[in-house]
């Protein structure tokens, strides 16, 4: 059974993010505040599930949950800011649609941008340690696989139903042999051809 909270006393909020090491393809990250006793024994990483659970499990948080959010940064904004700040922000857009706010941040990793001047912690590995970050990578990842599933069939050559835009090797591929999409990160262009080869 993962934590129900990492500070006793305050609301608090967990935040992950989905689709950072991709190619193409948005970066989404979501936020979830849980009742300090709230419990639930099938909620992990959702790395660690299989995409019909993770599927079964979104209706149960959303749900649960005091309140959850996602936010979403395209690759365009990407390209402009780079992914680790994309990646803040998408976690800034959820936050900010929280109804309550939250008192206190827990985030997946080792790094964050301060949101207002709510405090936070990150905590490595924190999607299999607290309940609330487990549920937020679940929401990030299966809202982002809906829209990775959806712009698949614009650019069926790609197989974004398949890697969600992760760099597999038929991605990359594809990449080669048909070009980019309006939907490519532009900026991890020079990382292709070398991975390739």
């Amino acid at each position: 059974m993962l934590s129900s909270f990492h500070t006793k006393n305050v609301v608090e909020a967990g935040c992950d993010e989905a689709g950072r090491g991709c190619l193409a393809g948005p970066v989404y990250a979501a936020a979830v505040i849980f009742a300090p006793d709230y419990t639930n024994e099938r909620l992990n990483d959702s790395k660690t599930m299989t995409d019909a659970q993770r599927k079964l499990l979104r209706p149960i948080i959303e749900r649960d949950a005091l309140a959850w959010a996602v936010g979403v940064v395209d690759n365009n904004e990407i390209d402009i800011i780079n992914i680790l700040q994309a990646s803040f922000l998408a976690m800034h857009r959820a936050l900010e649609q929280l109804s309550p706010s939250p008192q206190h941040i827990v985030v997946d990793g080792n790094r964050f941008k301060p949101y207002k001047t709510i405090p936070h912690d990150c905590i490595v590995k924190g999607d299999g340690k607290f309940l609330s970050i487990a549920a937020a990578s679940i929401l990030a990842k299966t809202y982002r696989d809906d829209y990775m599933d959806e712009i698949h069939a614009e650019f069926q050559h790609y197989d974004w139903h398949k890697n969600k835009g992760y760099p597999t090797l038929a991605h990359r591929k594809a990449i080669l042999e048909h070009g980019q999409t309006p939907y490519h990160r532009k900026t991890f262009n020079s990382s292709i051809q070398l991975e390739l080869f």
